[in-house]
């Protein structure tokens, strides 16, 4: 193999990692705020219902996502940067939880 065609095929394996993240937190942040703004706007407790039930297995989904990558990261080294990157993108899901969560439990009286 060719040197350019070793590096093409890193290249696309470390935009897999970062695509697998970017789908994950999109998936979440549409599911959460499909649930917030359905039960702002007809109050109806089933979005809020779902809303909790995304929280649980979202937490879950997550943070069995968080490990595999750090796993894979640690097994091969050259994704390390990669998987901490897809990480990170992760992570930015918690304080948008939390803001959601307070917004619909104040919402809730």
């Amino acid at each position: 193999m060719k040197d350019s065609e070793i590096i093409n095929q890193k290249m696309v394996k470390d935009q897999k990692i970062l695509y697998f993240g970017k789908s994950l937190f999109a998936l979440c942040l549409v599911l959460g705020s499909m649930c917030l703004i359905g039960y702002l706007t007809t109050r109806m407790e089933e979005f809020a219902i779902g809303g909790y039930m995304l929280l649980v297995f979202g937490t879950c989904l997550n943070l069995l996502a968080i490990l595999g990558l750090l796993i894979y990261g640690c097994v091969y080294r050259p994704r390390l940067n990669e998987c901490l990157k897809a990480i990170g993108i992760l992570l930015i899901n918690i304080p948008i939880a939390v803001l959601y969560t307070a917004i619909g439990l104040n919402s809730l009286h």
